[in-house]
């Protein structure tokens, strides 16, 4: 009986807690698109970049052909 005391006010400062947090997330724009972040890695990239090479910034030379 005496956890109860401890317990219910603890359960109650959780609540709060949630609820802030959660109205926190939607004034903070969370919820606005859940459908763009999906859908946009079905998606490629329009600018392809040739690939560099790392240590010299140049081009990557294609090996030759016989």
């Amino acid at each position: 009986m005496e956890s109860l005391f401890i317990l219910i006010p603890l359960a109650v400062l959780f609540i709060a807690l949630a609820v802030r947090v959660f109205f926190w997330a939607v004034d903070s724009g969370q919820f606005d698109d859940l459908e763009g972040p999906a859908h946009s890695i079905l998606y490629e990239d329009k600018t392809i970049k040739p690939e560099t090479d790392a240590c010299q910034g140049s081009e990557k030379k294609k090996p030759l052909e016989s």
